[in-house]
């Protein structure tokens, strides 16, 4: 079997010894260089073209996401960024999806060598994933954003929406490798009064809000990073914080969220399981359950219990998935209605909303 070539381009030597170490490591990985900034990294790129690229974000000479903007506007590579991300740098590592990225992995400002050490099963699944991806040429020039048209009437509704009836549909949505930009999509197509909407994207702590905050910028339903107790109300949607598990709960005609720790489910905290199978539980029939571009199988189960309990259920179309992981496994598991493109989904939701 040929090997995944990969190229990794960070400015610490730390960083850069330790990746090659883990990624050699893996038997269908191979590092076919390194590089301390992207000067460097697109002169070895002239001999050997990777596979996927490993990438920081704050470098020498050049910055992470310029170097991404020239690589995806001129020769599309997978790109997976591995880079310190903290509340405030989270919208550098926005732009760096928005403009191609396929994965973000976080490492941490101290103590890199043992977090890298210790996240080498996760590096080497993401670069796995990125290499299947057929990543798009972009334009240079941004994507323009259409305001929001109507803010007061999804962000500040009245006490009293809050108190859906029990037969008042909730959708309940998992993704991952390729979810923020299927998300976008998703979303930006629901009026201003769809159902509520619960999410779990796999991303990083610290990671979500910024998401979250950038969504709530381009849709015309509210959008924001879960907190406990939060209420699913008609035109918002909650996405689970990064490193936090979210359940659906009902308390008499009441949905609302409920954030928990725990373990890591499927290898992921938050996991798409536990909101599906809470949802199943709480919410049965009156669901909507949507799986999107992922790799690997977290949802399946949770995406049966939910059928299984009467809920309507979607996955995304291999043509139109990144990675087809998640919602090829939920379609194996015999827990899926309908199969959509992504830009089919939201009609469907609506449609088996109403």
């Amino acid at each position: 079997m040929k090997k995944i070539r990969v190229l990794i381009v960070d400015d610490s030597a730390v960083v850069r010894q330790v990746l090659s170490d883990i990624i050699s490591a893996d038997p269908e990985l191979e590092v076919i260089g390194t590089a301390a900034d992207p000067y460097i990294a697109a002169e070895r790129m002239k001999t050997t073209v990777p596979d996927v690229i490993t990438m920081d974000v704050e470098m020498p000479r050049m910055d992470g996401i310029t170097f991404l903007q020239r690589i995806m506007s001129q020769h599309p590579i997978p790109v997976v960024i591995c880079s310190s991300l903290t509340e405030k740098g989270s919208e550098t590592a926005l732009k760096a999806l928005e403009y191609g990225a396929v994965e973000i992995i976080e490492k941490p400002r101290l103590g890199t060598r043992q977090f890298l050490e210790e996240s080498a099963l996760r590096i080497c699944d993401a670069i796995r994933a990125a290499s299947r991806v057929r990543p798009r040429r972009i334009a240079t020039r941004k994507r323009e954003i259409a305001p929001k048209l109507t803010a007061d009437a999804v962000l500040t509704r009245p006490t009293s929406l809050a108190m859906v009836r029990t037969t008042e549909k909730v959708v309940v949505v998992g993704t991952s490798t390729g979810g923020t930009e299927a998300l976008r999509v998703l979303l930006e197509a629901l009026p201003a009064d769809s159902p509520g909407i619960v999410i779990v994207q796999h991303m990083p702590e610290y990671f979500t809000a910024a998401f979250a905050d950038r969504l709530d910028g381009i849709c015309r339903i509210s959008v924001k990073e879960a907190q406990n107790n939060d209420s699913v109300i008609p035109g918002r949607a909650l996405i689970a914080p990064g490193n936090r598990h979210i359940l659906l709960k009902r308390s008499g005609a009441r949905y609302y969220v409920e954030l928990k720790d725990g373990p890591l489910v499927c290898r992921h905290r938050p996991s798409v399981d536990v909101l599906f199978r809470s949802a199943a539980r709480y919410a049965g029939a009156n669901t909507v359950g949507v799986i999107m571009t992922g790799m690997g199988d977290d949802g399946a189960r949770g995406m049966r219990e939910l059928k299984e309990a009467g809920a309507v259920t979607i996955a995304q179309d291999e043509a139109t998935s990144v990675v087809f992981g998640m919602p090829k496994e939920a379609i194996s598991h015999g827990g899926v209605d309908m199969v959509l493109p992504l830009n089919g989904i939201a009609a469907a939701v609506l449609k088996n909303c109403r």
